[in-house]
């Protein structure tokens, strides 16, 4: 690999500009909300005129998407390292909890970032496919526990389950194909012996597993972007494509996700004062139910 080439002094001071902008576009968001974000108020507080403002962020859309991205890549960077950092030899369900409460910690600690990109949509914005990739970091990084878990024979049936069937069932299939071609391995992680697969997503902008399908986008919308069509999926749920991972299981983990983001969602914005405050006992104990649920042991 050849050495990578220093950054110019300009190039410096451009990505120094760069990320005062954002570090004060993120007090912006802590004082008024995204709706409230001005390109002009963030100029006037850094000494800038907004012509030069423009330069960096032409709109304040492209603005919210850079903040957007941010905030995305850091809570994947936050799940990750908590599943990474629990280690391979640890069981699945430990990885799985691990990364619930980073997901909790990073959010309370940014709670404006957290609101930003799970919060209110913001008015007259449409996410690009730039945060399509970003968004996926997490709801992958639990497919990968998953994909673990069911290939260590970690998943048990749930007793008293609903059957997966109908419309769900095909759901559960395309999702299940578009999480196996999001985790497939990227060029550099091919074997020299292989031919290294095509690289998707071109919206992607960071290091990382290939941004999904069109099935999977429609979960990555913050804003209210508006989801692409449907992807066609697996013929039968015998071809789901998350390996070891039974259909029912991974409806159930879905459903898990969006409890958590929920659970916390309630915590941040006040619905528990007054009944579980602080909410820590409750959040435990609702993350072990959870993997129960999803059928980790």
């Amino acid at each position: 690999m050849a050495p990578q080439k220093a950054a110019t002094a300009r190039e410096r001071a451009r990505a120094e500009l760069t990320r005062e902008i954002k570090e004060e576009a993120r007090r912006q968001l802590a004082a008024t909300g995204a709706h409230g974000l001005s390109l002009r108020a963030v100029a006037k507080e850094l000494g800038m005129v907004s012509s030069a403002l423009y330069r960096y962020y032409p709109s304040r859309d492209d603005l919210l998407t850079a903040l957007i991205i941010d905030a995305y890549n850091a809570l994947g960077e936050a799940a990750e390292g908590a599943i990474a950092g629990a280690g391979p030899a640890v069981p699945a369900r430990e990885r799985w909890l691990a990364a619930c409460h980073a997901i909790r910690d990073w959010a309370r600690s940014n709670l404006h970032q957290y609101a930003l990109i799970y919060g209110s949509p913001v008015p007259g914005y449409r996410a690009p496919e730039a945060t399509i990739g970003p968004a996926a970091r997490v709801p992958l990084a639990f497919a990968g526990v998953l994909e673990d878990a069911g290939a260590a024979g970690e998943i048990t049936p749930f007793a008293g389950a609903l059957p997966v069937t109908g419309a769900l069932a095909k759901q559960a299939a395309a999702l299940s194909a578009a999480l196996a071609i999001s985790r497939a391995p990227t060029p550099d992680e091919a074997s020299p012996e292989q031919e290294a697969p095509e690289q998707s997503s071109p919206g992607q902008t960071s290091p990382g597993p290939a941004a999904p399908d069109q099935t999977w986008r429609g979960q990555a919308s913050p804003g209210g972007a508006a989801p692409g069509p449907a992807a066609p999926g697996p013929a039968s749920l015998d071809q789901v494509a998350v390996a070891g991972v039974p259909p029912d299981a991974l409806v159930r983990a879905v459903i898990a996700w969006t409890q958590l983001y929920g659970m916390i969602s309630f915590e941040l914005f006040g619905q528990f004062v007054g009944s579980f405050e602080p909410a820590d006992a409750l959040f435990a104990h609702a993350s072990e139910q959870l993997a129960a649920f999803v059928g980790l042991r």
